[in-house]
């Protein structure tokens, strides 16, 4: 049995965690199945989808398996974890994770790695690590405090406080709150959008943006003008502003104004 399912829907790829019996708990089986099923979406998607099978997004941690680990073996199983991470975060496709349920511990690290976040209203976040004794190791420290900062992680982590849905979206950690039980369409609607933007774009969207944002002002500045004239001086963009600038375009969906 894949731990991961992988569906290719159009140009758009679908990875379902598949522990349900477990809430996707994350074993190192489960850690390297999703790492085959990343790899595959950068090669062959514009996009993907990240959900989970059952009643749950992901409980996190596979704690059963951790507690019999030396401190080497669970270095090397953090490092595992950010290895893949790192390619959704910084792959060659954005990713849209679909939420519901618990998403909580290592759950909520793999969704703070994905570029959008789409909840449930039933959903949950917590970050029990301080009542386990033990500590974040798949990036949380790092991209959950750039999500909500280090004073709210650090409140989830001493006190065990479980977020609702409408408090992740206040702390930024989901980017949009769906109907209830339409998370997954959602994310999917989102995906195949963002599947038609030009592939450069993308890309330099998903690397480069957090990339100037963590530079210093100056490098900042100077790093976006060289991504922005990249951009603005291939075929494909100057074919798509020709499409605009002669009505050819696709519209954007924009409200009218009250």
């Amino acid at each position: 049995m894949a731990f991961v399912e992988y569906e290719l829907q159009g140009d758009v790829a679908i990875l379902r965690l598949n522990r349900p019996d477990k809430r996707n708990a994350m074993s190192d089986a489960m850690v390297a199945d999703l790492a085959v099923a990343v790899d595959r979406a950068n090669r062959e998607a514009k996009c993907a989808v990240i959900c989970g099978n059952g009643k749950h997004f992901c409980a996190g941690l596979d704690l059963a398996e951790h507690s019999e680990k030396t401190v080497m073996e669970g270095v090397a199983g953090s490092r595992a974890w950010h290895a893949v991470f790192s390619r959704i975060q910084h792959g060659q496709i954005p990713f849209v994770s679909a939420l519901h349920g618990a998403v909580v511990g290592g759950g909520l690290e793999l969704a703070s790695n994905t570029h959008i976040r789409v909840a449930d209203p039933e959903t949950y976040f917590a970050l029990p690590e301080g009542q386990r004794g033990i500590f974040v190791g798949g990036s949380g420290s790092v991209n959950i405090t750039r999500l909500m900062g280090v004073s709210r992680m650090m409140d989830l982590m001493l006190t065990g406080r479980v977020l609702s849905v409408e408090e992740a979206e206040r702390c930024s950690v989901v980017s949009y709150i769906a109907e209830p039980g339409k998370a997954f369409d959602k994310a999917l609607e989102l995906a195949q959008r963002i599947a038609t933007n030009a592939p450069l774009t993308n890309y330099l969207v998903v690397n480069a943006l957090q990339r100037i944002h963590d530079s210093g002002f100056d490098e900042g500045l100077f790093f976006e003008s060289m991504v922005a004239s990249m951009t603005q001086t291939t075929p494909e963009a100057q074919e798509r502003l020709k499409a605009f600038l002669e009505k050819r375009a696709k519209r954007l969906d924009i409200p009218a104004a009250e």
